[in-house]
């Protein structure tokens, strides 16, 4: 597989079969993803992996989390409060597109918001990973997180596996944080679930669209 082609099958996967991941696998994958480009080489990221019984009872305990409806301080802002078109207009799109397929109409919240609490079960993957960053790094080296996490995914790909970024995980940073036993002077940026795709899974039928390139893409010459 080339890099176009990791590029163009690399989505979010909402559903995974229960088959283990290799553990030699992802210990490759992690650590090929540190040649991420960082700016000064300062290398941010700080990654905890995550299988077996500590990923049960990690799922366990979001799970009686959810139920007893405790919620946290969230680590950052997701999304601006008043995000305006046209990315408002994607995200509703791809929302609607999703519950569309698993057959879940808006005026059903409670469906929704049972389907949105699978997040926090990695949407029954068997691999998760989590990355947290020195409180001291600003946006230039949160970009650098996303280089790294990018390659996470796109060597997965390679490596036939599926994954799903998460920042709904920074909606409950003091149970990540203390379950992982993060230093204090580090906060939490995301989760990903890593595994093989389930894909008789409906919400995997989801094909995100791309805007027009003219929407975007300037170039000068």
């Amino acid at each position: 597989m080339n890099v176009s082609e990791a590029v163009a099958a690399r989505r979010s996967v909402r559903g995974y079969l229960d088959r283990p991941v290799d553990r030699a696998v992802l210990e490759m994958i992690v650590r090929k993803a540190g040649r991420a480009a960082t700016g000064g080489n300062l290398q941010p990221w700080h990654i905890d992996v995550i299988v077996g019984q500590p990923l049960v009872d990690l799922k366990a305990k979001m799970m009686a989390k959810l139920a007893s409806g405790q919620k946290e301080e969230p680590a950052y802002a997701i999304y601006p409060d008043k995000l305006t078109g046209p990315y408002r207009d994607r995200r509703f799109a791809i929302g609607e597109a999703m519950y569309r397929e698993i057959g879940i109409p808006r005026e059903d919240k409670a469906g929704r918001m049972s389907w949105f609490a699978r997040n926090f079960q990695f949407f029954g993957a068997p691999a998760a990973l989590f990355c947290t960053v020195d409180r001291q790094m600003g946006p230039p080296q949160w970009a650098d997180l996303g280089m790294y996490l990018q390659n996470v995914m796109l060597l997965a790909v390679e490596a036939g596996l599926a994954t799903c970024a998460q920042e709904c995980w920074a909606m409950y940073p003091d149970t990540i944080t203390s379950f992982l036993g993060t230093p204090r002077e580090r906060m939490l940026f995301c989760g990903m679930a890593i595994g093989y795709e389930d894909t008789e899974e409906p919400a995997n039928r989801v094909r995100s669209e791309r805007a027009p390139d003219e929407e975007w893409l300037t170039i000068r010459a």
